[in-house]
């Protein structure tokens, strides 16, 4: 069973805000043109996790091998051509080879697509004062299966565990399950790092603690922030001020900006993060948030680039590929994305929410910027 005995990666919430940098207490800004941002950064989380799905989890070299097979440019500047899985179905909604580039007619169901989908469901329902209960009992309503951490904590719920102890029995609390989850807060919370960070950390609670939490309040504020800030990599600076200065997650992303000038390449961001990060897990929240900081720092404001690096990076490139393309999807909005990247989805997500299977990608923008109101 779990326990905290760390006073400088505390898992509650006013104990986390506690330990934050000096200055994190940011203003909140208004963005401007909000629906183009939004839909910026919603249909960047879509194709950047579409681009990951083939390779979900890949050895770099096994990734460099179908790209050479299939014709595809490595790192991708397309959605793969090519898989050595086409006919495995994804989450029970979707073949993979729905997710390459000559058989898209949608964005395709993932859960780093799904919980997008489902928080905005949460916060619709149950408002920006949700609880904990609140997520636990959305969950057990209409979330059918989920992985890791997440899967443990539908378990506990499924069984009678309180939603407060659900997170309490697995080794999973600090993957990233719950970082991937972020995107609806930020959204939500526009131009306002913190208001974000807050709105993120009940969700978390429910699945994991201490890294797991810091990452989904990471990725929350770093994509709400993104909405106003000069750059995608100020945008990660707002969002590291929303979690304990002294927690790995923190420091690890410090070292990631302390080292920015050898990060020349997706290689030598990879060689960096295997050997500062070599005993994690591939789906660990630390070194996944700092493969997102190196997709952005190469990147820069050329979203195709950032996505796609952060695919070449490898780790769980599903997910960092989703979060990267949230975070510049909302710096440049939607008319710095090549067309190319979501004209196929033709308006359409597919998702494996119960009764929510397939859903209008514009619907889910104004819905979106409703929040905002």
């Amino acid at each position: 069973m779990y326990s905290n005995n760390n006073p400088k990666q505390p898992d509650r919430l006013d104990e986390i805000l506690a330990l934050r940098p000096e200055g994190a207490d940011l203003a909140a800004m208004t963005p401007d043109r909000l629906r183009e941002r939004i839909k910026g950064a919603l249909v960047g989380r879509f194709a950047g996790c579409m681009l990951g799905v083939p390779v979900e989890n890949y050895a770099v070299l096994r990734m460099e091998a179908i790209a050479a097979e299939t014709g595809t440019s490595f790192p991708p500047k397309t959605y793969w051509r090519g898989t050595d899985r086409a006919d495995y179905l994804h989450y029970g909604v979707n073949p993979i080879r729905d997710y390459l580039e000559d058989h898209i007619c949608c964005a395709g169901a993932d859960d780093d697509v799904t919980y997008t989908i489902l928080n905005l469901l949460l916060l619709e329902k149950y408002g920006k004062g949700y609880t904990v209960d609140d997520v636990g009992q959305l969950w057990l309503d209409i979330l059918p299966t989920a992985c890791t951490a997440e899967d443990e904590a539908l378990g506990q719920l499924r069984a009678g565990t309180r939603a407060e102890h659900a997170a309490e029995f697995n080794g999973f609390v600090e993957w990233i399950g719950a970082a991937i989850r972020a995107d609806a807060f930020g959204y939500a919370s526009a131009g306002d790092p913190v208001a974000a960070a807050k709105l993120s950390y009940n969700d978390a609670f429910l699945t994991h603690r201490q890294n797991g939490i810091y990452g989904e309040m990471f990725c929350a504020a770093a994509i709400a922030a993104a909405f106003t800030a000069p750059t995608p990599l100020d945008a990660v600076r707002a969002g590291m001020k929303q979690i304990p200065v002294e927690s790995d997650l923190y420091k690890s992303l410090e070292w990631a900006f302390e080292v920015q000038d050898r990060v020349t390449c997706w290689q030598r961001a990879r060689m960096l993060i295997d050997e500062r990060f070599g005993g994690y897990h591939c789906v660990h929240t630390v070194n996944n948030m700092v493969a997102i900081v190196f997709s952005l720092m190469l990147g820069g404001l050329d979203f195709e680039k950032c996505i796609g690096e952060c695919i070449a990076i490898g780790l769980d490139n599903d997910c960092t590929g989703a979060t990267v393309g949230s975070i510049i999807g909302a710096s440049v909005g939607i008319e710095g994305i090549p067309a190319h990247w979501y004209d196929r989805f033709h308006d359409k997500v597919m998702t494996y929410i119960v009764g929510h299977r397939e859903n209008s990608i514009e619907d889910i923008v104004d819905r979106f910027v409703k929040l905002n109101g």
